[in-house]
């Protein structure tokens, strides 16, 4: 039997990987052949040399730091996760301690490809929807993970913390970038359920703009009540309003 089963008109909504088809016993050709391409692009998302420089001279801003964290190279950050969530002592010493509103991180993390991507438009979209806020200077980091964001954000004396990372790569995408928001961040001290997260931002995924539009509520509220984690809850038609509002605006 070949060709297209009963609901194969599903793939149509939904870039899963669902009604393949059957050759026999196996998958059409094609389908493997996608399989493959799509194995190769995810591996090569995480292995890619993050262009930290590049993603600077993108974001256009002049306060930026280029940061490198423990991890060496692409197999020490792999093989140590520990080793990712620490500051060099270089790095360390070029941070000077201020008094900020936020901090906004950006890391390569497990995708590289991510933040070449899309990195550098999403942090223009989430500066320039927070204006009132006093922002540290930016900090691009190399061989990062989500806690890194704590330790930058304590040293820099900033009350919150935004850290946009290169997501694990699926078989679907190996370009989604991960949100995280933390408020009072302690190196070493922040658990999981402090933050909160907007996952898989990316052009077919979570569009910028939405992502921006539900950080905006985030930090809104992250502020109001000071805190963020389990206890933030985000509300839905509020969400709808900040969208709807953005839009009418355009």
């Amino acid at each position: 039997m070949s060709g297209r089963d009963e609901w194969h008109a599903l793939a149509a909504y939904t870039p899963a990987r669902i009604a393949l088809g059957r050759v026999g016993n196996g998958l059409p050709v094609a389908r493997v052949l996608e399989f493959q391409l799509a194995h190769a692009r995810a591996r090569d998302a995480v292995h890619a040399a993050f262009e930290a420089r590049r993603v600077a001279d993108e974001l256009g801003s002049a306060d930026t730091l280029l940061l490198n964290t423990l991890a060496r190279d692409r197999e020490s950050y792999l093989l140590n996760p520990d080793a990712g969530r620490r500051l060099d002592a270089p790095s360390q010493a070029t941070l000077q301690r201020g008094r900020y509103d936020a901090a906004l991180v950006i890391a390569d993390g497990l995708s590289a490809t991510a933040i070449h991507r899309h990195g550098a438009q999403l942090a223009r979209l989430i500066l320039a929807g927070h204006p009132e806020l006093k922002w540290a200077p930016v900090t691009i980091v190399r061989g990062g993970r989500v806690a890194i964001g704590d330790e930058i954000a304590q040293v820099l004396g900033a009350e919150l913390c935004v850290v946009l990372i290169g997501e694990r790569p699926g078989l679907t995408a190996s370009d989604s970038i991960g949100i995280y928001v933390t408020f009072a961040p302690r190196s070493g001290g922040t658990t999981d359920a402090e933050r909160n997260c907007i996952s898989n931002v990316r052009p077919g995924g979570l569009e910028l703009e939405d992502a921006a539009h539900r950080l905006s509520w985030l930090l809104t509220e992250a502020r109001r009540l000071r805190l963020t984690g389990v206890a933030l809850k985000e509300d839905a038609s509020d969400l709808r309003g900040i969208a709807d509002t953005a839009k009418l605006s355009q």
